[in-house]
């Protein structure tokens, strides 16, 4: 899902190029990167993250003739490709803990070491909440896995606040698709968010504060009955979400965004004063494929457009140091399907 490297190839159109020079990947109108480097070539890669250090990435992948994503780490030059989870499963929204000296991500793997099925598309696109995910931790190596989560259902999209204290991540564990907290070690769970509909991708403040994320709750008759038709089979569809605020508590809920289209993959500026997301509300086609980053004050203001390329820009991360824009694209692509993952000076 909401972070997820494949969820919207389905809904893009993607341009085929040859791998280029650097110089050749801005585009015009994106004043506010600079340097724009591709790190991976080729596949499926996306949801990369910052280490604390800002030295290494941890990102999601499919590759080397896999059928689903793993996690792997590289250095932020592309350099030092390594495999980080089991190799079994499906995996999914892969992070660093304070330190470093650990990781986090979702994975099917104790389900089954099989990739779970693709959804069932003929109603409409949809992404699978799989049951069997949940969150481990792992050495940074990726040695000696913990299963942190042990509920029935879903649990993943698990980030940790910039203080180390904290994981939040989206969990089904009470019937619907809500956000949690708990302590670094799994105890200690707090129910955040229990509005009907999917609260999910959440990210901390860098004061550890705030939390940011995405969510669609359903208002009328229809949208209730459609929604809770799709999470009885463990889907839920993504055409409308909108970036949400809260305090880290779960108080003072606030939506930042009214934009009425699939607004997600937030993350705050250094400053804390402004959040980054990935929106197709640019998108001038008639089926909105084309997504986008944008840039929007918490208090709903000052809405401005990031990225101009004509297919896919999303899941951006700013460096520890706010330097830096790491963010997963389909421009440039070697063949149709390719989505790399991308690092840019960041022009405040």
């Amino acid at each position: 899902m909401s972070r997820f490297s494949v969820i919207f190839i389905f809904l893009i159109t993607l341009f085929s190029s040859s791998f280029g020079q650097n110089d050749s990947l801005a585009v015009e109108g994106e004043k506010r990167l600079q340097n724009i480097k591709q790190l991976t070539s080729g596949g499926e890669n996306a949801e990369a993250y910052f280490s604390p250090d800002g030295k290494q990435l941890i990102f999601q992948s499919k590759r080397d003739g896999r059928q689903c994503d793993q996690i792997y780490t590289m250095n932020i030059d592309g350099s030092n490709v390594k495999m980080v989870s089991t190799g079994d499963g499906r995996t999914t929204c892969s992070y660093f803990s304070k330190g470093g000296k650990e990781i986090l991500y979702g994975s099917t793997h104790l389900g089954s070491k099989e990739c779970p099925p693709n959804p069932d598309f003929s109603k409409g696109y949809v992404w699978a909440i799989y049951p069997s995910y949940d969150i481990f931790a792992a050495k940074a190596d990726g040695a000696k896995p913990k299963q942190l989560t042990k509920t029935p259902g879903y649990d993943a999209e698990a980030t940790v606040s910039h203080d180390g204290k904290k994981i939040i991540f989206t969990s089904m564990r009470d019937g619907d698709l809500d956000l949690y907290v708990m302590d670094k070690n799994g105890k200690n769970v707090k129910r955040l968010t229990t509005e009907l509909g999917y609260d999910g991708g959440a990210f901390f403040s860098p004061d550890s504060k705030q939390i940011v994320y995405r969510a669609f709750h359903p208002k009328t008759e229809a949208e209730v009955a459609r929604y809770k038709d799709r999470l009885a089979n463990n889907l839920i569809e993504p055409t409308v979400f909108e970036i949400w605020v809260m305090n880290a508590d779960g108080t003072n809920k606030r939506q930042v965004t009214k934009l009425g289209t699939a607004s997600f993959a937030p993350f705050f500026t250094p400053d804390g004063k402004s959040i980054i997301f990935c929106t197709n509300y640019f998108a001038t086609d008639a089926r909105k494929r084309n997504f986008d980053l944008a840039l929007i004050n918490v208090d709903g203001t000052g809405l401005e457009r990031v990225t101009f390329d004509e297919t896919f820009d999303g899941f951006p991360m700013f460096s520890p140091d706010g330097k830096k824009l790491v963010f997963a694209s389909n421009r440039n692509a070697a063949k149709q399907g390719d989505t790399n993952v991308f690092i840019a000076d960041w022009v405040k």
